[in-house]
């Protein structure tokens, strides 16, 4: 199938690096919407399984599929930017290549951001397994996060994101840092006086891996810091202020 070029179409980034163990079931989803009108990239760190190919081939069918090749390791900000720099839509989704989403995510997504002129939207999601299986875990959202109610609470999950670029303007990228780039991506755009929206309905599923940054809390929580203290300059007091809020509201979305 071909891209259709028009200003509905949506802009998927998927960054990858040895995914081959998940890409073909993510693939799978986003080849699965109800609303068809996007193209996916696919952008491979330098794998060094199957990933690649497996891709290809896929993408050999689907001419809505795009490949790109980092010709070195980037990690996953400059990855997810050379997405944003080839990107054509005037949305901007985001999927990680190991998450996946609901047949009508995109469908029922944009609805919810064209009939209220959002910017960004962002969906409840599932956690499942490294296999697929459901750990009966839902993460909710909240109505509306301004930037100083999302430094308290960082519950925007970047597979369930969309971005209105004919809102937010195409100029955002993510901060070249090995952690935590999805983080600071929102407080930018925040910190602008953008809003971001969030839609009740749980429209993706996030693998919770054993390999996985988030899956230590702990690390998680000092690279939290690292953002707000170092990268957004707010000071030791409203660090510590943000961050305590931060640490509650973690705690209280995994219960």
């Amino acid at each position: 199938m071909k891209v259709e070029a028009n200003s509905n179409l949506v802009s998927i980034i998927t960054p990858c690096y040895n995914s081959s163990e998940f890409i073909q079931e993510t693939i799978r989803s986003v080849q699965q919407q109800t609303y068809s009108n996007w193209q996916l990239l696919l952008i491979d760190d330098c794998s060094a399984d199957n990933s690649v190919a497996l891709i290809k081939e896929i993408a050999e069918k689907d001419q809505r599929i795009t490949l790109i090749q980092n010709e070195v390791n980037l990690g996953a900000a400059e990855t997810r930017n050379k997405g944003l720099e080839a990107a054509k839509g005037r949305y901007i989704a985001f999927l990680d290549s190991d998450d996946l989403w609901a047949s009508d995510k995109l469908e029922k997504q944009l609805d919810f951001l064209n009939s209220n002129a959002y910017p960004i939207a962002f969906t409840a999601y599932n956690l499942v397994d490294e296999n697929g299986k459901p750990l009966n875990q839902t993460i909710q959202t909240v109505k509306v996060l301004d930037y100083h109610s999302y430094l308290k609470n960082t519950i925007i999950g970047m597979s369930t994101s969309i971005i209105d670029t004919e809102i937010t303007g195409r100029e955002f990228k993510f901060a070249n840092i090995r952690t935590r780039q999805d983080t600071f991506l929102w407080i930018s755009l925040l910190r602008t006086g953008l809003k971001a929206y969030g839609m009740d309905s749980i429209l993706a599923s996030y693998r919770v891996r054993s390999d996985s940054i988030s899956a230590n809390k702990w690390k998680a929580a000092k690279q939290t810091w690292f953002v707000y203290y170092e990268l957004e300059g707010l000071g030791l007091f409203k660090s510590l202020y943000y961050f305590s809020h931060y640490l509650y509201n973690a705690i209280k979305k995994r219960l």
